[in-house]
């Protein structure tokens, strides 16, 4: 089974920017359908960006598109999440995840397998 280690999240200030870093092992990350999602205390989880294994379209929540870009470095196993223009509802802990179809991601839920996440903090 595919492992994923989150790293990169940080505190910033509004309108600052992370890029957060998913590195893959026990699977490549071409074999999968990636994606971030994120948890907030009070809030509900949020499937935030994909990216399909084979095509590379990705796709969006609302709430961050425009802002986040999910991309991935075949060569490196990695997969990553460049957030721009942060706000404080941004605030969560940003998990990576994995699904061998994506199938999970019509569902707007987590795939298959995630790590175990990393912290972004944004303050006022």
């Amino acid at each position: 089974q595919v492992q994923l280690v989150e790293s990169g999240g940080g505190l910033v200030q509004t309108g600052g920017s992370l890029r957060l870093s998913c590195a893959a092992s026990g699977g490549t990350v071409s074999s999968y359908a990636m994606g971030w999602f994120r948890q907030a205390p009070g809030k509900e989880r949020e499937l935030v960006a994909t990216i399909t294994r084979s095509e590379g379209v990705t796709w969006y929540a609302d709430s961050v598109a425009g802002r986040f870009t999910i991309s991935k470095d075949n060569a490196k196993n990695t997969v990553y999440l460049q957030l721009n223009n942060l706000k404080p509802e941004d605030t969560a802990v940003y998990y990576c995840t994995a699904d061998p179809t994506g199938s999970h991601y019509y569902r707007k839920i987590p795939g298959s397998y995630w790590g175990q996440g990393t912290q972004v903090t944004v303050s006022p």
